[in-house]
């Protein structure tokens, strides 16, 4: 049974009544404070050359503003998503929302990079609380037979949202200012927040968790923290370094103690027994393995498209729209088919998919025309769809309804830890590779060999397809030379990064075969508190009947 404890009266001005906690209308609302957190991780990456020009900062401070962000949201989304079956998502979902407005103003207002960081770091903590939950609303709100619907609709927004991140982004930059980037999400947190107040609505389960797990929270944080930092510092740090193996031992020690405190906590964080469900066991590896391969290949796309084809900021965003449109117009159609078929053949041909562009893309050089490159992005976009809707349909569904926030946590962060596992591994493959063959192409070129100091700066600059500004009167015939080689180095550790993250997306397809949508009857796990003092007692049940659509 849904607790209904939404003391709002029935008839709210300019809503009519029949819209509230309606499954459809609560999905514009939610999608439209998705849209933001959304558009917010693309768009910010294009205003960081403006900061730190205008802010007169270092390379680190400027990373820090991005890496704050991707760690306050890491270390708090299972926390957060624990929140909102506390608490309701309704509740959680807008006070996000309006954290989210607050630190963007306060970000924009900013005049040194210190307080954009601090910021940055609270707006993670923000959005945070607004993911889980909007996969929570959607959770209780739909019934069974059209949540995937819900999601692929849901997926198609953050498609539009995450390509027009770069084509905004660039365009305020460039006519208004990088303030701009951060106040554009004043207007549009708003809206989401009227929305939100008029038509969302507070539905609970009855078996809603009454208590927070304190110790347990602060194991998982200091954990995802760990785990992390030490996969975004292991590329510069270097994998034997006893910093990168410290916070990695770190981390496996937080998990270990987690696991271990959960198992014995009358009312845990995340029941472990949830994962006896195979689906949504295998939805979580799912999701990991496709950030892992998508999230850690298309790092070096960016530089690909500018670096070696030399396109601007806004041009390479244009060259990503095959990629994202695919995704957009894909993922409600994936949600009709998964409807149709259950989520495991949609979910197996979407990762082969994957793997056959990615394959496709490690064929990709310097003279490769972008009628080649839009192609693999169209495939790898159409793969992605049905990947990104089923393995978040399935964790969801499958998970108890008075938990459905923290399976919301449970997916945004298997994306998080895949993200930076694929950008750290295949980063360190990539690196390796340029590292033998620059050496070969330079000497291949018939350029004289450089001394230690000046080879390690272009090896350095190679591994994101930078060439070095040449000096004053080098003849053109040399530039081209150097530029040859840097660029046959970059695409050759590139490849490798495609052909690693294939193989990792056909590993992928096999985990998908375990896949398949909780049947109505079936759509939560039946989980049970671990023995405390001799007795049991179930923490989580059959879920209530969602509302009718």
């Amino acid at each position: 049974m849904i607790q209904k404890e939404d003391s709002a009266p029935a008839t709210v001005q300019g809503i009519p009544p029949k819209l509230r906690g309606k499954p459809w209308p609560t999905l514009v609302a939610v999608a439209v404070g998705v849209m933001m957190v959304a558009l917010d991780s693309t768009i910010v990456a294009i205003a960081n050359p403006a900061i730190q020009q205008d802010l007169h900062a270092s390379l680190a401070d400027v990373q820090w503003i991005t890496n704050g962000y991707l760690l306050a949201l890491a270390v708090s989304l299972i926390t957060a998503g624990k929140l909102g079956d506390r608490f309701g998502h309704r509740q959680t979902f807008l006070i996000g929302i309006a954290g989210f407005i607050v630190t963007s103003a306060a970000i924009g207002l900013s005049g040194s990079v210190a307080l954009i960081v601090l910021f940055r770091v609270l707006q993670g903590l923000c959005g945070a609380l607004m993911q889980p939950a909007a996969l929570g609303l959607l959770r209780i709100t739909f019934p069974p037979e059209k949540l995937n619907m819900a999601f692929g609709i849901w997926g198609g927004v953050v498609g539009i949202s995450t390509a027009a991140g770069p084509i905004v982004g660039g365009a305020l930059v460039e006519h208004v200012s990088w303030q701009s980037v951060f106040f554009i999400n004043v207007p549009v947190g708003l809206a989401a927040l009227v929305l939100g107040l008029l038509i969302l609505k507070d539905e609970r389960a009855e078996r809603a968790p009454q208590h927070l797990d304190a110790l347990g929270v602060t194991l998982l944080s200091a954990a995802m923290f760990c785990l992390v930092w030490g996969l975004i510092k292991a590329p510069e740090w270097g994998w034997r370094d006893a910093r990168t193996l410290g916070f990695l031992l770190a981390a496996l020690l937080a998990f270990t103690g987690f696991a271990f405190w959960e198992n014995r906590v009358r009312e845990p964080l995340i029941p472990l027994r949830m994962f006896r469900s195979v689906p949504l066991t295998a939805g979580t590896v799912l999701m990991i393995l496709m950030s892992f391969s998508f999230i850690g290949g298309l790092f070096f796309v960016t530089f690909y498209l500018q670096n070696v084809h030399g396109l601007s900021p806004v041009d390479s965003g244009l060259h990503l729209l095959p990629l994202t449109a695919m995704m957009i117009v894909g993922s409600p159609i994936a949600g009709a088919a998964i409807g149709k078929l259950g989520p495991r053949i949609p979910l197996v041909t979407g990762m082969v998919l994957t793997a056959v562009s990615l394959w496709g893309m490690s064929t990709m050089t310097a003279d490769s025309g972008m009628g080649t490159v839009s192609l693999w992005f169209v495939l790898l976009g159409l793969g992605l769809a049905p990947v990104m809707v089923g393995a978040t349909d399935v964790i969801v569904s499958n998970a108890p309804t008075e938990l459905a926030g923290v399976a919301g946590g449970v997916q945004q962060s298997a994306m998080q830890i895949g993200g930076s596992l694929g950008t750290a591994v295949l980063g360190v493959l990539m690196a390796s590779r340029v590292d033998t063959v620059l050496p070969r192409k330079w000497a291949e070129a018939g350029l004289e060999p450089l001394p230690a100091e000046q080879a390690g700066s272009l090896a350095a600059a190679a591994k994101v397809g930078a060439v070095p500004p040449a000096e004053p009167g080098t003849p053109q015939q040399t530039v081209d030379a150097v530029a040859g080689a840097v660029h046959a180095a970059f695409t050759s550790g590139m490849g490798l990064a495609f052909t690693v993250g294939g193989v990792v997306a056909v590993v992928a397809a096999g985990v998908a075969g375990f896949t398949r949508k909780a049947p109505e009857a079936e759509a939560d796990v039946r989980t049970s508190e671990p023995r405390t003092s001799g007795a049991s007692a179930p923490v989580a049940g059959p879920g209530p009947k969602s509302a009718e659509a």
